[in-house]
């Protein structure tokens, strides 16, 4: 088959999908990755097909406006009010993505459509051209459960009609928020005007299957789940075969007890050396030693005169590096999330936006983290306790340990190729 597939957003809504294109390329399937040009190389690199999609969604992420939204959208309430503001700026670029999209699409001419939530207008490309969709993602967001509530609502004690109607009611602002765009598109397509509610399903009615790239070990797969949804486990990048870490780096893991990484990829707030000057005092304060990735922008020791017991460093495969720290600390990103599972190590989530406080609560909730902390509430104190819980409590060490083991002995890429062609 030739497979298309869109995705949006940062390196965390990439790199899965690189994953996924490389094992379908395995299986003899032709594989094009459609999204911001900023990852081109990062696609092509990995032997894949590229089709281009602006960059403004990312340079919209790193300006001060997008710099406040994701400190201001830690659940469903705040993203409905931040986004009604922000409107205005981000309904033109939602537009131009969407061209951008179906131009990709009608260039590669594609035989199936595997989409990211924030690629807007993927299964109306599809409906177009009368080929199949299916919805690629790593959050239990919108298929229908009795089993738990949609992420950014409470567990309330209500039943399981409760947790239905949250999924029913994220569907439906979805649509709210995304109707007009994608109904332009329609009709300057030749395409009628859709109404529907339900993001799981087309224009014309078919029903889109749903993937779901997390681990049944986190997440069970709800039973009363339709056939055409599946829980497949994590979507795993390897680091390169030739990959090798710096002479620094080595020497500096050698030199002592496993230190505490911190990291928080290509997520920052409006003052990234705040909070890096706060990971400093709080390692000289636990007494631990610890390793700063910068990443893309997440984190900023520059100017700063680390202690002996501090290595900054730009990025390492978290598959390599993980497994020789004591714990983790990051954004709840789905993709750092997984890789900390993975390791085996305890975790703590200071969460920024979207999905990040669910990461966070459910690692709470599985024994591997503390409660999670939104990081405009982070302070040095919270930082200092929740250090000192991660590289100490021996049950929590010893349910990460178990959970690693569980999650390294699936195959999330493969159950995904299988559910994908049968």
């Amino acid at each position: 088959m030739k497979i298309l597939i869109l995705t949006i957003g940062s390196r965390g809504d990439v790199q899965p999908y690189v994953a996924l294109g490389m094992r379908l390329q395995q299986h003899q399937h032709d594989v094009t990755i459609g999204t911001c040009a900023e990852f081109e190389s990062f696609i092509s690199d990995h032997g894949l097909n590229y089709a281009f999609i602006n960059n403004e969604q990312l340079e919209f992420m790193r300006s001060d406006d997008g710099r406040i939204a994701m400190e201001h959208t830690g659940n469903l309430w705040e993203a409905i009010q931040t986004g009604r503001r922000l409107l205005p700026k981000v309904g033109p670029m939602l537009r131009r993505q969407i061209d951008d999209a179906w131009k990709a699409t009608q260039e590669v001419q594609p035989d199936l459509i595997l989409f990211h939530p924030k690629a807007l207008g993927s299964a109306d490309f599809a409906e177009r051209l009368q080929i199949p969709c299916m919805f690629a993602f790593y959050l239990p967001i919108y298929v229908p459960t009795g089993d738990f509530p949609a992420m950014g609502f409470p567990g309330l004690p209500l039943g399981r009609w409760y947790n239905r109607m949250t999924v029913k009611l994220i569907n439906r602002v979805t649509w709210l928020a995304t109707r007009k765009h994608i109904n332009a598109w329609r009709v300057a397509n030749g395409m009628a005007r859709r109404s529907g509610r339900d993001f799981l399903k087309r224009g014309d009615g078919e029903v889109i299957p749903a993937i779901h790239a997390f681990s049944p070990s986190v997440i069970p797969q709800p039973d009363d789940w339709p056939e055409t949804a599946t829980v497949t486990g994590y979507w795993f990048l390897d680091r390169a075969a030739d990959w090798q870490p710096s002479a620094e780096l080595e020497s500096f893991l050698s030199a002592g007890s496993p230190p505490v990484y911190f990291g928080f990829g290509s997520i920052f707030g409006r003052d990234p050396s705040r909070v890096t000057r706060m990971i400093v005092e709080a390692v000289r304060a636990a007494g631990v030693r610890a390793i700063v990735a910068r990443g893309w922008g997440g984190l900023d020791p520059s100017g700063m005169e680390l202690p002996d017991s501090m290595l900054a460093i730009d990025a390492a495969p978290h598959d390599w590096l993980f497994e020789r720290c004591a714990a983790v600390v990051h954004h709840g990103g789905c993709g750092t999330t997984a890789a900390a599972l993975r390791s085996g190590r305890p975790q703590f989530i200071c969460s920024f936006f979207g999905d990040q406080p669910f990461w966070g609560k459910t690692m709470q909730s599985l024994g591997v983290a503390p409660a999670p902390i939104p990081q405009r509430r982070l302070t040095p104190g919270k930082l200092i306790a929740a250090i000192r819980q991660i590289t100490t409590d021996a049950a929590m060490t010893a349910r990460a340990v178990q959970l690693g083991q569980q999650i390294r002995s699936e195959d999330g890429v493969g159950n995904a190729v299988r559910f994908i062609e049968r």
